[in-house]
């Protein structure tokens, strides 16, 4: 009798464990269905907290959006002799292919700016002519014979820039080459050259100075891209392809400086129409008129004290090239060859060859 009343009593503890936590086990059933709802619990947890963090994100998204559209209306209507600007005196400024053209003006302006001026070029009687012209305004420029196209060349003379002169404050990537030739007659060489001249020197040029902006915490990157850059032109596969090269490599350096908090090194794209000077000699565009060198370089120098971060010139090109995204293709087409007449422009363009590229643009 006694032995069934402890067999009894055993049972119940048994039974009892089930239901108890600690060192007691649950029962199977009750476990799993703790299990269950854990897991349910867990997964709305983190559907919440997404929620939750989508809604904040949008609540400054918004904000910001609100915020951005004001400030850049203000800037666009207030008068650019009202906007403050940066003084560029005593910078020290490095420009590409500076010895002719737009680049030439751009020394000129930057050194009546009081910059100290250093231009690299491979055409060096272009660039005595340059020094010459700067020396009759009483302002020194320093000239190196660099081929931008070169790396190991671009690395040397940055180094003997920083050792004689000092950390360089803005960096003008503007070195360009075209053929003028459809794509077919474009020498094979010729391709390449314009590669590493139009797109691969901005590597070298921006590796060779950024990380010392990156320790000094301020800098300045000029990247002069082209309206071409945007919207492919006849007899340009080469110069069009290497300035839609330019203007995403500029665009994807300046997310890379925005994520790690370079937010102190401003980025300038410049994306003009056609320069009336020989690189593009004998473009005779039908329905506007071909942009003038010191025209050019006057908006470039006032983009660059305004820390300006896109212009085209004209201005309205900035508004009406993204219509192409919203509109057929065909339409598109007609556009370009009817309305704007952009082949039918091109059609003149002189056929340049080899070194006469250079030293063409170079005297323009």
């Amino acid at each position: 009798m006694c032995s069934t009343t402890e067999n009894n009593i055993l049972e119940e503890k048994k039974k009892k464990k089930y239901f108890f936590k600690g060192n007691m086990q649950l029962h199977p059933v009750i476990r799993r269905s703790l299990t269950i709802m854990q897991s349910i619990y867990e997964f709305i947890s983190r559907i919440v907290k997404r929620i939750v963090k989508r809604i904040i994100e949008l609540i400054v998204l918004s904000w910001l959006t609100v915020y951005y559209i004001i400030e850049a209306a203000v800037f666009t209507i207030t008068p650019s002799f009202l906007l403050p600007k940066r003084s560029i005196r005593g910078q020290v400024v490095v420009i590409t292919g500076g010895a002719g053209g737009v680049g030439q003006e751009l020394a000129i302006r930057l050194a009546r700016a009081k910059a100290q001026v250093i231009v690299w070029d491979n055409n060096e009687k272009a660039m005595e002519k340059l020094k010459e012209r700067a020396k009759a305004e009483g302002h020194d420029i320093i000239t190196q014979p660099v081929d931008v196209s070169d790396r190991e060349v671009v690395y040397k003379y940055a180094k003997i820039i920083k050792d004689d002169v000092g950390p360089v404050d803005i960096i003008i990537n503007n070195a360009g080459i075209v053929c003028g030739q459809t794509l077919l007659d474009i020498p094979d060489y010729m391709i390449e050259k314009t590669y590493n001249v139009n797109i691969l020197s901005h590597y070298w040029t921006t590796k060779a100075f950024l990380p010392d902006m990156i320790k000094r915490k301020m800098g300045h990157i000029v990247t002069i891209g082209s309206i071409t850059g945007m919207l492919g032109t006849y007899k340009c596969t080469d110069y069009s392809a290497t300035k839609h090269a330019a203007i995403g490599f500029h665009e994807s350096l300046l997310t890379e400086l925005k994520t790690h908090g370079h937010n102190k090194i401003c980025m300038t794209l410049i994306c003009p129409y056609f320069i009336n000077t020989q690189m593009f000699a004998g473009c005779k565009p039908k329905n506007m008129k071909m942009l003038e060198p010191k025209d050019v370089a006057k908006r470039i120098v006032t983009a660059i004290r305004n820390r300006e971060v896109f212009v085209t010139m004209p201005g309205f090109f900035r508004y009406i090239l993204p219509i192409k995204n919203y509109i057929p293709v065909k339409l598109s087409w007609a556009v370009m060859y009817r309305l704007i007449k952009g082949p039918q422009s091109m059609m003149g363009m002189r056929k340049f060859q080899d070194d006469e590229v250079v030293e063409a643009i170079e005297a323009a």
